[in-house]
């Protein structure tokens, strides 16, 4: 079966657009081919700088005839129903109907409705424009007087079926069968009539890398291979590789040299002033552990002189863009901290909040309040937090956002302050995302906390909550962050207690736990019954659902909350029946049969050494505690009928029932665990 090949060229494609709008084009043909009726095999999709291609194999060059019953009214119905009928089906008689007979419903109309197929180059030749004009880009444009809008002017479609050419306009633009290829090294045009001739063409004569997986693997081997040649390290960036591989079609890799002054420079403004600026690749010498007086640039053209030239310009520019750091760097060093905190008067936090400089009285008092209960430092903590803001009115912040916090450390560490303090200011933001790591030093823990708690607890304050998915103000990324910190540094911290967090505040941290738990293969059933009790420790949380966790996977575990249920399900049957809730002490006079007599004695030993156990925060032993009962409970109801026919012995029973649920839910809300 032939071939479809479709390529639209146009101007420079941003980077950013390029795997989801090759990826979209692809999907678009598919679902407008099967609309039509057209069979294909496998779809390729390619992309790249400045063309997205679509090859579609095995596509039948006709559409299926189609033969379609449609059931009309009875014979002998009104006149007005038959016409409309007619009208539907596009029968000029009635005569031209077929008529069949239903054994319960008589005899009615049918019109057969017979449609011949389509040959595929006249669906082609409707459906590609149609999927060019109503494709979606994040951003186009249009130009000339035409209408269409399109990510750049689109300047050729190619589109070739079973080796010629489909022909159509788009626009005023006519399709055909020459693609183009690289500007410099081979732009052609090529004539082409399938996918072999066009890959050959391009990736030949045109200079053109078609694949983007090709061009990112060839992009970062060659990248390592220049580096290691010169006895260093590349310093790996996937977000750079994936860009550089959508800004080259035929990527050639070469190491540039730059002004070993520069080096003086903290290691974050060189990597930034390289990546955001230039697109560069940072490269490390391994001998000294720091950054090489040495970048990797990926250009787009082969040069007679091994691109010696073009690292020339290259380090020229750069040299430039880190001139630019070096003044930002001299003049942010030359004001204090303190003195640049005194800027944040001016911007707001949050309206109903305050300024920044009020956030930043709020954190300070928090970071002081919590040290202790980290283990740091007071004082430390609450210096680290009055300068944690300072560096967002700084130059070099300024410049690039990125490095907030990363540059208030280096100038917290030139003007003297405490390492912890300097330390403190950089990781006070993590953890940024679930792959971040969480900050671990005593200090940086207590600001931490204290910024992302004030942040919650001033947005719930205000009743500017997530709703759905949004969440504009990365309120879910805190409350996690807070449960991270918590639980990864094994701080005890009483969130109702210790800080403002509200029972609303509290729930939403409760489902920030769970996801994070979940994430770690625990059950969500005991997190809930664990998160019933009211508890807001989310060490002791977490430790508890570990515990009980444990002993629900051994046999006794799993019999006790058998016994549980059991206990749980005649309650609530005679609870609702008597409309009583059994709840209270049991009468020792009226246990008569020995299995009730020892489950009374286990459930008050039980409960006094569950509750000691808990308040030791011993889990396993509350466990053990629990364990002990499975015997007791089993021989109970093996020997003991609950339903006596003295009412005072069956409610008293029922009450020893009670005492079950009370000392298991000491642990945790059995109701609520499954199985």
């Amino acid at each position: 079966m032939p071939q479809l090949l479709l390529e639209l060229f146009c101007e420079e494609i941003p980077a950013r657009m390029q795997a989801k709008a090759e990826s979209d084009l692809g999907e678009a043909i598919k679902k407008e081919l099967s609309g039509a009726g057209l069979e294909f095999g496998a779809v390729e999709t390619l992309g790249g700088p400045r063309r997205l291609t679509v090859i579609v194999n095995d596509l039948a060059e006709k559409s299926a005839d189609v033969r379609e019953e449609r059931k009309g009214p009875k014979v002998g119905a009104p006149e007005k129903a038959v016409e409309g009928f007619m009208r539907g089906a596009g029968l000029t008689s009635i005569d031209q109907a077929e008529i069949k007979s239903d054994p319960k419903k008589g005899d009615f109309y049918v019109a057969v409705i017979e449609t011949p197929g389509r040959v595929a180059t006249d669906i082609i030749a409707e459906i590609v424009p149609s999927v060019i004009r109503g494709f979606h880009w994040p951003k186009s444009m249009r130009w000339g007087t035409g209408d269409l809008r399109w990510v750049r002017p689109l300047q050729r479609v190619v589109c070739v079926f079973g080796g010629n050419a489909v022909p159509f306009e788009v626009d005023g633009l006519a399709s055909g069968n020459e693609t183009e290829g690289h500007r410099v090294h081979g732009r052609g045009p090529f004539a082409v009539t399938d996918a072999d001739s066009y890959k050959a063409a391009l990736e030949g004569e045109g200079h053109v890398m078609l694949s983007r997986e090709a061009r990112r693997s060839k992009i970062h081997a060659d990248a390592q291979k220049v580096c290691a040649d010169a006895g260093l390290e590349l310093v790996e960036d996937i977000g750079l590789l994936e860009e550089v591989t959508g800004l080259a079609e035929w990527p050639v890799v070469l190491l540039g040299e730059m002004d070993p002054a520069f080096l003086d420079l903290p290691e974050e403004v060189i990597q930034l002033s390289m990546r955001v600026h230039q697109k560069y690749f940072a490269v490390r010498d391994p001998k000294t552990g720091g950054l090489a007086p040495n970048f990797v640039v990926v250009a787009n053209i082969s040069a007679k002189d091994g691109g010696k030239k073009i690292a020339e310009g290259n380090s020229r520019v750069l040299s430039a863009r880190l001139n630019d750091g070096r003044f930002f760097w001299d003049n942010d060093l030359a004001t204090p901290l303190e003195e640049m905190g005194e800027k944040l008067k001016t911007i707001d936090f949050k309206k109903e909040l305050g300024t920044i400089a009020d956030k930043v009285e709020r954190v300070s008092a928090l970071a002081r309040e919590l040290a202790p209960k980290v283990g740091a430092d007071p004082a430390l903590a609450e210096r680290a937090a009055r300068l944690s803001k300072s560096d967002l009115v700084s130059e070099m912040v300024y410049e690039f956002p990125e490095l907030q916090g990363v540059m208030g450390r280096y100038y917290a560490q030139k003007q003297g302050e405490p390492q912890a303090v300097a330390d403190a200011i950089r990781d006070h933001y993590k953890p940024q995302g679930p792959s971040d790591a969480v900050p671990s030093e005593l200090v940086s823990i207590a600001v931490a906390l204290a910024d992302k708690l004030d942040t919650l607890v001033g947005f719930w304050a205000i009743d500017e909550k997530p709703t759905g998915s949004k969440d504009p103000f990365a309120l879910r990324r805190a409350a996690l962050g807070v449960v991270r910190i918590v639980l990864e540094n094994n701080v005890r911290l009483a969130l109702t207690k210790d800080t403002q967090v509200n029972a609303d505040l509290l729930s939403f941290f409760a489902d920030r736990l769970k996801q994070y738990l979940r994430d770690q293969g625990k059950r969500h059933d005991l997190i809930d019954a664990v998160f019933a009790l009211g508890e807001d420790d989310l060490v002791a949380i977490t430790n508890r659902v570990d515990a009980l966790q444990s002993f629900l996977s051994s046999d006794d575990g799993a019999n006790l909350l058998a016994g549980f249920k059991r206990a749980a399900n005649i309650l609530k049957a005679e609870e609702k029946k008597d409309g009583t809730t059994y709840q209270g002490s049991v009468n020792q006079q009226l246990l008569s049969e020995k299995q009730e007599k020892d489950l009374f004695a286990a459930l008050q030993d039980g409960e006094t050494k569950a509750g000691a156990a808990l308040t030791a925060e011993d889990f396993e032993a509350a466990m053990g505690v629990l364990s002990s009962l499975r015997g007791p409970i089993d021989a109970f109801f093996d020997h003991v009928t609950v339903n006596a026919e003295d009412v005072a012995v069956r409610q008293n029973r029922l009450y020893l029932l009670s005492q079950i649920r009370s000392v298991l839910g000491q642990v945790a809300d059995f109701t609520k665990i499954e199985g």
